[in-house]
């Protein structure tokens, strides 16, 4: 099933032009790297997707649906999550916290009402052995490793039960035993039938869990191909226009 498909996305802010007539689609269950230099557009195709700001022209669908989002609220209704760079945790509260950010349950006695922090530490505790993590609901997120953090923002994802999740460099400044981890946990996610648009300049990881590459240059598709049909030289000449395109 397609998951998710854009159909000619473009979107241009005055005369500046960010992306062109991207069309793109991802399966249920499939991860797709998506590379490109810095500016090539790729920030800008995550955020349409995510539903921070219209495009300009073209189309969105959902499991063959056409969507509409006026705000990341209307992305995620759709089962659309993003794990972004900076993870946006709170270092001064517990992994289960965390997870729970702005979702807090409340349990409720007569008038009065308190955090479950029970069902809380529970529920994370549940996600953490999905994700097959190390983690721990109750450690303070700034006794944490960078693959433990990933682990954290990766479940607080899963809460929504999302379709599709999108995560900006997970493997960024972390260690090589840290990347092993992030990347099996995209592999689980994979695995759970769950869509992953991975974006990273990284390309051993890309091509370590890849089932398709997207290659953006200057705000357009110049390449969408099997990533077992292509390599790290290819991907590096498109991305740098050496190669036209694929």
């Amino acid at each position: 099933m397609t998951r998710l498909r854009l159909n000619g996305i473009s979107k241009h802010y005055g005369a500046i032009q960010a992306l062109q007539g991207v069309s793109l689609s991802i399966e249920a269950g499939e991860v797709l790297g998506l590379m490109g230099d810095n500016g090539a557009g790729k920030s800008t195709l995550v955020k349409i997707i995510a539903g921070n700001f219209p495009p300009s022209a073209g189309e969105l669908r959902i499991d063959d649906r056409p969507v509409v989002f006026h705000n990341p609220r209307d992305a995620q209704r759709e089962g659309i999550e993003v794990v972004y760079q900076d993870l946006a945790l709170c270092n001064n509260l517990t992994a289960a916290s965390n997870v729970f950010l702005g979702r807090e349950p409340v349990k409720r006695i007569g008038p009065f009402g308190y955090v479950n922090y029970a069902h809380m530490n529970r529920v994370a505790g549940e996600l953490f052995r999905r994700l097959k993590s190390e983690t721990r609901p109750r450690d303070l997120v700034r006794r944490m490793s960078g693959g433990q953090r990933q682990a954290v923002a990766i479940a607080r994802t899963l809460l929504s039960e999302p379709k599709i999740v999108m995560m900006d460099e997970p493997t960024a400044a972390i260690s090589v035993r840290q990347v092993a981890e992030v990347l099996d946990v995209i592999r689980r996610l994979r695995d759970h039938g769950i869509s992953v648009i991975l974006i990273s300049h990284r390309m051993p990881d890309v091509f370590g869990v890849s089932d398709r590459i997207a290659v953006l240059r200057r705000g357009e598709l110049v390449a969408n191909k099997k990533a077992d049909q292509s390599s790290p030289e290819e991907v590096t000449g498109l991305i740098t226009g050496a190669i036209e395109t694929a």
